[in-house]
């Protein structure tokens, strides 16, 4: 969208006069079910929030990128000389980390190195304004929305094209690569294709969307924050996704797949096509299981030695729960396609039947995610709270969402009496908690 720079205070002050500017927005996201079975090829339910990330971009006479956040009190304004940036992402990356203000530049500028290497265009210096309303730390994908605004206001401001779903490729690889965070794609799919009164279906191997499904009248996923901050880039998640990609390739081992074979072949050579969530629960707890121990990151190394992701980092002296964490996308699976089906039947007649099933399949999750590591005393706090309001308050199922260890915990409720016991139980947990900062999101 273009823009006049007289249009805020904002603007004025930070560009210059006759300044051509566009500027783009794209929203947080809720995971309503699914959450990291993601990297594992699992089917996931997004739900966009209201709250969005926005980027405005000039064109600046400078070959210097100027970024500024109006969200971030110290350290918001930096300058950084585009002949000093490396074009590798690696080196990028190290760079980023050791200039004041450049971890939370590097989403920006990640972005932006992404797309002019990947697509071969030189973009020259720009002015960029960021403004967010999507919390940081909260589970909500904050990162995504920043992502996808940013390289949405480029695209336009350059006149590139993107495809489907090049634009979210490219903000993952900004994540991944210059960022350093292993996040897989559903953060970015759900902000660039999400919808906030319908839920996007996305089976993760790894980008095939399914139409948007409708949110039956008088239901409601809403969120509430734990107050206890969530990272991706965090050592648990790292772990928790190493320890799935562990399993794999204990299971394909098993069944006679060479080390040369993992290291080597595509995803569609390798059985299951690459991903746990492939494998169906009764197969697993049938055939593989037994197999899956809890061993150290050097026993792994030396007794299977390779696993199929790029962005997982075996650590010799780490101890891995890898049963729990192989086993968490292959159930997920199962439980999101069932949820999701469900979803679709429910009526004003039918939902007392329906909705306690589907509540209980968040309530699974939600536990899964504990087994894993990724649980937190507070996020379990909230889920508890829900589970005593219960149906006759309106209030059917909660699980924690995203990348989980803190963050937001999603509430699937029904009528009028469900959202406002669900506000009361925010409210509650606000006061026992006695926290200020929390966040309610509808």
């Amino acid at each position: 969208m273009k823009v006049n720079s007289d249009s805020s205070s904002a603007l004025q002050k930070f560009f210059g006069p006759n300044q051509i500017l566009v500027q783009a927005t794209s929203p947080g996201r809720m995971d309503v079910m699914g959450g990291i079975a993601d990297y594992s090829g699992s089917m996931v339910l997004q739900k966009s929030i209201s709250q969005k990330a926005t980027a405005t971009i000039g064109i600046r006479n400078y070959n210097q990128l100027h970024i500024k956040s109006l969200d971030i009190g110290s350290q918001n304004e930096i300058y950084i000389d585009l002949d000093e940036i490396p074009n590798n992402y690696n080196e990028a990356q190290k760079y980023l980390k050791n200039i004041d203000g450049g971890d939370w530049a590097s989403y920006i500028v990640g972005c932006y190195l992404v797309l002019s290497n990947e697509k071969k265009i030189k973009l020259g210096g720009l002015d960029i304004l960021i403004q967010s309303e999507v919390p940081v730390g909260k589970g909500v994908s904050s990162s995504a929305a920043l992502e996808v605004a940013t390289l949405k206001a480029i695209t336009e401001l350059f006149h590139v094209e993107l495809t489907d779903t090049e634009l979210p490729k490219l903000a993952q690889m900004a994540e991944n690569l210059v960022v350093g965070a292993p996040c897989g794609l559903m953060d970015q799919l759900a902000s660039y294709f999400g919808d906030n009164n319908k839920l996007l279906p996305i089976l993760c191997q790894p980008d095939r969307l399914y139409d948007l499904v409708e949110i039956p009248e008088n239901l409601y996923f809403v969120g509430i924050d734990s107050g206890v901050k969530h990272a991706v880039s965090g050592a648990s998640y790292s772990e928790v996704r190493a320890a799935a990609f562990m399993g794999y390739s204990i299971i394909a081992q098993k069944i006679g797949v060479s080390k040369e074979d993992l290291k080597t072949k595509k995803n569609s050579e390798l059985p299951f096509g690459g991903f746990l969530s492939n494998i169906s629960p009764s197969l697993f707890e049938a055939d593989f299981a037994r197999s899956l121990n809890s061993m150290y990151g050097k026993d792994f190394i030396h007794d299977f030695g390779v696993v199929t992701d790029a962005l997982s980092v075996i650590k010799p002296d780490t101890f891995y729960n890898i049963k729990a964490c192989a086993k968490h996308p292959i159930y997920e699976n199962y439980r999101v396609n069932s949820f999701k089906q469900l979803l679709k039947s429910v009526n004003e007649h039918n939902y007392e039947d329906t909705l306690p099933i589907m509540g209980e399949l968040m309530y699974q999750a939600h536990e899964s995610y504990n087994n894993c590591g990724l649980g937190n005393e507070m996020t379990d706090k909230i889920v508890n709270m829900a589970r005593i309001k219960g149906y006759q308050n309106g209030v059917y199922g909660a699980k924690i969402t995203g990348g989980g260890s803190g963050g937001t915990v999603c509430l699937m409720v029904y009528g009028e009496k469900g959202l406002q016991s669900a506000k009361q139980l925010f409210e509650d947990y606000q006061a026992q908690t006695n926290q200020n900062s929390l966040v309610f999101f509808e």
